[in-house]
Parts: structure tokens; C-alpha cells; sequence
């Protein structure tokens, strides 16, 4: 039947009625809010290109935790940034690490909050890639062994989840057999598996001091171009022992995001990157758009996509308006 029988606009004339047929609903356990660790007391360091983003100490970010927990945010991811940097990417497997430390200290004070931990070197190498540098370039199987270290430590640290975000090939095998074998069989692996070599990135490079000091990461994050390659790269995760998927950044790749929730049975995660929460607030600040329905409507579009879980910098704010 067509019109004038049917009349789609029925359904839109008020909010009562948008709400009840609404397809697509959001929810703050949906959420992981990204923060940034770094040593010391009472530090709360403003990112310049993040507005209300902070760089902070682990007394600062426990108030973080508090005040997302009351908003029912599902969980943090943590990114440290240590006070000493070296080739080795030592302070990533430290077992006292900044991380390790913010973990614990998380852990103790909440029961609630998921704690989901990056596990990945270019924080802590000095020249800022994710690996360890051989004839120029970043050596794929002796870094497996950084991260696999990374993951146990993390894990004996008490993290609920751990997160590799390097790209190398072989890295989700690698962190579950290190796992299975240190009495960690029950740490779930969130794979950065889709994880494209993308200028959104920008602003965290910034928030996590990691900006490489030489070179790009092109040869190992995945050429924005290819569709079917992401794909290949999430059935080797899952073959490997990924429990989650996650596909990095959200919104340029809804497309990869729906089809990764087509094939896949198991949990999907989409990173809404320090780039696109930039180019909101960027936006809103000059009067260009509304802030709130840019800041919902790209949520709702991530999660209409397939993704179950969001990483995103705007998880509190979300959560304040979803009541």
C-alpha cells in the first residue's frame, strides 16, 4: 500500500510517539570512557586538542572512575603514560607500571566499573611505535613477546579485560596462550582487530605522547581502502582466542562495523576516536552545530551499525542526558 493510505509522518508527529517506535536505543553500560594515566599527585592536565580531557594522576582519575560509575558508564580503558620512556617499551610490562598501578588502585575502590586495559608499546618506546625497531622497522615476532608480557601483567594487575591495539599479525595467539598459561584462562581479549592507519587519531597522539619520531604506522595499522582485508583480520583474531571485536575509528567505517555484527556471533566494539570527538567540539565551539544531537546522533548511527560497546569520549556526557 502506498500513499496517501500510507503516511510514514504518522508516526514522527510528536516525541511521545519518536520515542515509542524508536528502532535504536542507546544505553550508558553500552559505553567505555578512554582516560590517561600519568605518575604523580593531584595531576589534572587539561589536552589541548580534547576539550575536558585530562591527562591524570591515579588520585584524579579515581574521581573520574566515581563519577562514571554514578552515571552508569559500562567501563574505562586506561592508556598510561609513563614518566620514563626507553626502546625496550620496559614500563608497558612492568609490573609497576602506571597502568598496573592504576588498575589495582581501580580495583580497589570500585566493584562495578569494567576495567579494560590498552595493550600496546607506543606510549612507552621512545621513539613511539608499537613495536621494537629492527633495520628501520617495526619487527613483528619479537614484539609479540612485549605484549604478551603486557597482557599477563595487566591481568595479574586485575584488569577485566585486555585490549591489544598494536596490529601485529599473531598477537591475539600469542596474549592467550601467555594468559592460559600464567592462570589467566578467564581474561577476555578485546582485539583492536580492524584497526586503519587514520588521521582521526591526531588528537590522542597528543593526549598519549606516542607521536612517532620517525616514519608512520602504515605498515602495520590496515590501509583505510580495504573492506575485505578487515574481515580477513577479525576470523584470525576469533581463530586465535579474541573474545570481542573491535573495529578503530567508528564513524569513517560504519560500513565495517555493519559487517562485522553481519558475520560475526559474538561482541562488536567501535572506538568513537579522539579525531571525531574533536571535530564535534571543534564544531560546536564556532556555533556550527549543536553539540548534544551531533554528540547523540553519531552514537546512535555507531550502534544502528552493529556495535555493541562504544569506546567514547563522550561517555559521561551521554549517560547525563540518557538519564
Amino acid at each position: 500500500m502506498a500513499f496517501p493510505i500510507q503516511r510514514l509522518r504518522r508516526l514522527r508527529a510528536t516525541e511521545s510517539l519518536r520515542t515509542l517506535v524508536r528502532e535504536t536505543h542507546l544505553r550508558p553500560s553500552q559505553f567505555i570512557l578512554p582516560l590517561f594515566v600519568v605518575p604523580g599527585e593531584g595531576v589534572r592536565k587539561e589536552i589541548g586538542a580534547m576539550p575536558g580531557n585530562y591527562q591524570l594522576s591515579i588520585d584524579e582519575l579515581l574521581k573520574e572512575c566515581a563519577e562514571a560509575e554514578s552515571l552508569g558508564v559500562g567501563g574505562i580503558i586506561l592508556f598510561g603514560i609513563p614518566d620514563k620512556k626507553d626502546e625496550l617499551a620496559s614500563g608497558a610490562y612492568d609490573d609497576n607500571g602506571i597502568v598496573q598501578q592504576a588498575v589495582r588502585a581501580v580495583k580497589s575502590a570500585s566493584r562495578k566499573l569494567v576495567v579494560v586495559t590498552d595493550v600496546c608499546n607506543c606510549e612507552y618506546t621512545s621513539h613511539g611505535h608499537c613495536g621494537k625497531i629492527i633495520d628501520g622497522d617495526v619487527d613483528n615476532d619479537s614484539t609479540l613477546d612485549w605484549l604478551a608480557a603486557s597482557a599477563v601483567s595487566h591481568a595479574r594487575a586485575g584488569a577485566d579485560i585486555v585490549a591489544p591495539s598494536d596490529m601485529m599479525d599473531g598477537r591475539v595467539g600469542a596474549i592467550r596462550q601467555a594468559l592460559d598459561e600464567a592462570g589467566f584462562g578467564m581474561t577476555p581479549i578485546l582485539s583492536y582487530a580492524a584497526k586503519f592507519a587514520s588521521v582521526f587519531y591526531g588528537p590522542f597522539r597528543e593526549a598519549a605522547e606516542s607521536t612517532p619520531q620517525f616514519g608512520d604506522r602504515r605498515s602495520y595499522q590496515m590501509d583505510p581502502a580495504n573492506g575485505n582485508e578487515a574481515i580477513r583480520e577479525m576470523e584470525l583474531d576469533l581463530e586465535e582466542g579474541a573474545d570481542m571485536l573491535m573495529v578503530k575509528p567508528a564513524m569513517p567505517y560504519l560500513d565495517i562495523i555493519h559487517e562485522a555484527r553481519q558475520r560475526f556471533p559474538t561482541p562488536i566494539a567501535a572506538y568513537q576516536v579522539s579525531g571525531e570527538f574533536s571535530m564535534i567540539m571543534a564544531a560546536a565551539r564556532n556555533g556550527w552545530i549543536d553539540r548534544e544531537r551531533a554528540m547523540m546522533e553519531s552514537l546512535t548511527s555507531i550502534h544502528r551499525a552493529g556495535a555493541d560497546i562504544i569506546l567514547t569520549y563522550f561517555a559521561k556526557d551521554a549517560s547525563r542526558l540518557l538519564g
